[in-house]
């Protein structure tokens, strides 16, 4: 059962830092927007916001769920270990297929944003898109690789139980 805590509470804790993230995106974006007023700083505002609020949303949702997970886990291990195999091995299953879909979407969100920053000339709306799309991309990559590695190790102690 220590394995069931501690991929849950890993998850728990890493989606505390994407709100926090996209708080700092929120706030770092604001002040762009009222008080730098350039057009690269409010370009970039855009996508920070945009993905921020989806950090936000996906964080929160996560952190309030993952404690829930843990006693939902735990008591199917207890009063039915065939709802491991049944259950949470395909639920599994389809979160770790979904980290292939968000992987390839962050992807081309990256470079999506790499070729604006470097297509479009110096301090334009567009450039700056470019930066806070690259930057806010590559932080989500990083964190569902550490997710998705995560599950896997999660996954593969759920089939020694089943």
């Amino acid at each position: 059962m220590e394995q069931i805590t501690k991929y849950f509470n890993a998850e728990k804790y890493e989606s505390l830092l994407f709100v926090l993230v996209g708080m700092m995106a929120i706030l770092v974006a604001t002040y762009f927007l009222i008080k730098v007023k350039n057009p690269f700083y409010g370009g970039m505002a855009y996508p920070l916001i945009a993905i921020a609020l989806i950090q936000i949303a996906v964080g929160s949702s996560v952190y309030f769920r993952s404690p829930k997970d843990i006693l939902r886990v735990e008591h199917i291990l207890q009063t039915d270990q065939q709802k491991i195999e049944t259950e949470e091995i395909p639920r599994m299953e389809v979160v770790m297929k979904n980290f292939v879909i968000y992987r390839w979407v962050e992807i081309g969100l990256l470079f999506a944003g790499i070729i604006f920053f470097f297509y479009f000339k110096p301090m334009t709306p567009w450039k700056g898109i470019g930066l806070g799309l690259s930057i806010q991309a590559g932080f989500l990559l990083l964190l569902d690789y550490f997710a998705e590695s995560r599950g896997k190790i999660y996954l593969d102690y759920l089939g020694t139980i089943s």
